[in-house]
């Protein structure tokens, strides 16, 4: 009897953070770790968006921390006029600028980040023409117009990160909730929804988006709206196909029986069997973004002329095939984060695979192969 009442006692549960992982979490977590290559992949990532967060401490034109006359400024946060450190103008002080410079060594000294370059600063002191090659001062050249490719690059990265995140969770929202009302209600619901869909997915995108991007000057949050209008549709169909599976099911009949409202069984009850299905594509859906807006850079018809991007980067390498170094650049950092990308990407749906189990068994500490159930299903029956 206490062997039976220890065996069906309930298994202990992790914790991370605070926060109880399943057993089933568990096993993903592993499944994912086993995938080396998207498990490194993450990682790297992470390093490098992170980084390229702070960019600003990185790449600028501005010092870090100046010390002067006894006080300390932090020219990175705050706007300092040229009379603060004994200047003439109340003017925006330019830190570049030798006379303002010899000004501060006088009395204190700077702190500079690494690249002394924010993405729209200009070397007026090239030895060459720009594009200039790089060189010790511009690790990776400039531009054609004298920009420092190392910091368009960096602020470049982050900016498309971050549009490719904001624009893959709002269709992600958008494009679930549409799936689920569509899959759940089925019927005539269902299929308006479909023929709408069918509509919608089938007009000219890219022509419309060149054709409203050459009425309407873009922005970040213009151009994130527009391509939200198309981008979630790319979810649609696996929702949907995931609440028709389950809408049948004993438990979703057992919560209408009990009185529970619609909503409350599709997002409480169905909605996490689906997401299973859902964030596997949620990786592929970035990359999608990512090369959306990197191709209407290219075109000239994405963020506002001036802006970091990668795309506006690869345009310039092919108006100017002197200069390799711009092509390059732009084509390998885009090349790295898309492939990144797809590495976690299938990393995640190796996770989130039934048929893989490379993890412990819940409660143990062996791994089962699937090929070895039915073995240790026909041994425990004997």
């Amino acid at each position: 009897m206490a062997t039976s009442s220890a065996t069906a006692s309930p298994l202990p549960q992790d914790r991370f953070l605070g926060m109880k992982i399943t057993p089933i979490t568990r096993r993903r977590l592993h499944n994912f770790k086993a995938n080396r290559r998207g498990f490194w992949s993450l990682w790297i990532f992470l390093i490098l968006f992170t980084l390229s967060l702070f960019a600003e401490f990185i790449a600028n034109d501005k010092p870090l921390l100046v010390r002067y006359d006894g006080n300390f400024y932090a020219p990175v946060f705050t706007v300092y006029p040229e009379t603060t450190f004994g200047g003439e103008f109340e003017t925006q002080a330019d830190y570049r600028d030798p006379f303002v410079q010899d000004l501060i060594n006088e009395k204190g000294w700077m702190v500079w980040p690494p690249i002394r370059y924010s993405y729209r600063t200009i070397n007026y002191n090239l030895s060459v023409p720009a594009p200039a090659p790089p060189s010790t001062e511009n690790w990776l050249g400039t531009d054609d117009q004298g920009r420092d490719v190392v910091a368009r690059l960096i602020y470049g990265f982050r900016i498309s990160i971050l549009f490719g995140l904001t624009l893959t969770i709002l269709s992600s929202i958008v494009g679930i909730a549409a799936g689920a009302v569509q899959g759940y209600f089925g019927g005539t619901t269902d299929l308006l929804f479909q023929r709408f869909i069918e509509v919608w997915s089938g007009l000219p995108t890219l022509y419309l988006l060149i054709i409203l991007a050459s009425v309407v000057e873009p922005n970040f949050w213009w151009l994130l709206g527009l391509l939200l209008l198309f981008s979630w549709m790319s979810l649609v169909g696996v929702v949907r196909a995931e609440f028709l599976r389950a809408r049948n099911f004993d438990y979703v009949r057992a919560a209408r029986a009990l009185g529970a409202g619609d909503a409350l069984i599709m997002f409480r009850h169905v909605l996490p069997n689906a997401m299973v299905a859902t964030l596997t594509f949620m990786p592929f859906i970035l990359n999608g973004s990512i090369t959306t807006l990197t191709a209407l850079d290219f075109l000239g018809f994405g963020l506002p002329p001036g802006s970091p991007s990668l795309g506006e980067l690869l345009a310039q390498g092919k108006a100017n095939l002197q200069a390799p170094w711009l092509g390059l650049t732009a084509f390998f950092t885009l090349a790295i984060m898309l492939s990144l990308l797809i590495f976690i990407g299938e990393a995640v749906r190796d996770a989130f695979d039934p048929r893989k189990t490379v993890g412990p068994l819940p409660g143990t500490g062996s791994a089962l192969k699937p090929s070895a159930r039915p073995v240790a299903k026909k041994a425990a029956a004997e």
